[in-house]
């Protein structure tokens, strides 16, 4: 009897641990691939009863490839294939419109942009998908005010500044881990929740579930509290809110097939000019990335 129950314990366990899924980044050197970006991020401010629409919208080509491996991480050459940036303003008008593929003679934010395609970041990322190190974003802002043409050293280091804040190293690490950072340390099962964290102007506090496994696909579902907090020469901003994720990855690789993530943040800003006065604001953003070869 003894004998039996043991078997019949062996084989419950087999069975459990065959219904568990690894997930996490498997990657081999000389894989590549190919992100499409789109966001929209819509800033809402009210002030004595006036409201103010800030739109920006970012599409862009992504190329991830990777270049090394480790045994508990992988080595990865980002480069932009292509970036487009717009801003419009409920008041203004439009405010920027950057194709960086399309340089303008006489823009120099055209050229600004454009200097930065096809240069590769080097980025260390490990199996859950947290970014450990990013090298090369400070030559790309270099680069950048380079591009621009500028000779006076203020303007050169304002400009310098705030391109850090959105391309240097720690910029870009915080950035894509929107993308790379959801997977567990352990095997999960479908319906088992895990949480992990990630820093910068968006902190993010994230509890992921993993909705369903097939051979092929992973689909992974998220929602997390956020903090949003912006400090500029001119502007700062301090917003709470939430955050949902539907992701589906690529079982073999690990790689995201496809990703949308929408916000929701609430708070106040400040500006320069208008002293200390608080400004109701509201952030909605969307963003979607989308593997279009691989």
């Amino acid at each position: 009897m003894n004998y039996i129950f043991n078997f019949l314990f062996t084989l419950a366990l087999g069975t459990l641990c065959y219904s568990q899924t690894t997930l996490g980044y498997h990657l081999k050197k000389d894989e590549i691939f190919t992100i499409q970006q789109d966001a929209e991020q819509v800033i809402t401010q009210n002030m004595n009863g006036a409201v103010h629409e800030l739109t920006n919208t970012v599409n862009g080509v992504l190329e991830f490839k990777v270049v090394g491996t480790n045994a508990n991480s992988f080595e990865i050459a980002l480069r932009f294939k292509d970036l487009n940036m717009k801003m419009t303003s409920s008041i203004q008008g439009e405010l920027m419109n950057v194709k960086a593929r399309d340089v303008q003679e006489g823009d120099m934010q055209s050229k600004m942009f454009h200097s930065l395609l096809d240069i590769p970041v080097k980025m260390t990322l490990s199996k859950t998908g947290d970014i450990l190190q990013v090298e090369g974003g400070d030559s790309l802002v270099l680069k950048m005010v380079e591009a621009s043409g500028l000779e006076d050293e203020f303007s050169l280091n304002m400009m310098r500044k705030s391109l850090e804040t959105e391309f240097g190293s720690e910029a870009l690490s915080n950035s894509y881990e929107q993308m790379t950072f959801i997977y567990p340390t352990e095997g999960v099962q479908v319906g088992d929740s895990w949480e992990n964290e990630y820093y910068g102007k968006l902190n993010a506090k994230n509890l992921w579930t993993l909705k369903s496994v097939t051979d092929a696909n992973a689909t992974i579902s998220g929602s997390a509290a956020v903090l949003m907090e912006v400090t500029e020469p001119t502007t700062t901003m301090k917003l709470n809110g939430e955050q949902q994720t539907l992701v589906t990855t690529d079982i073999a690789t690990g790689f995201v097939k496809s990703m949308k993530v929408e916000g929701m943040a609430e708070g106040t800003a400040t500006m320069v000019q208008l002293g200390d006065q608080e400004i109701p604001t509201t952030i909605k953003s969307t963003v979607t990335y989308q593997l279009i070869n691989k």
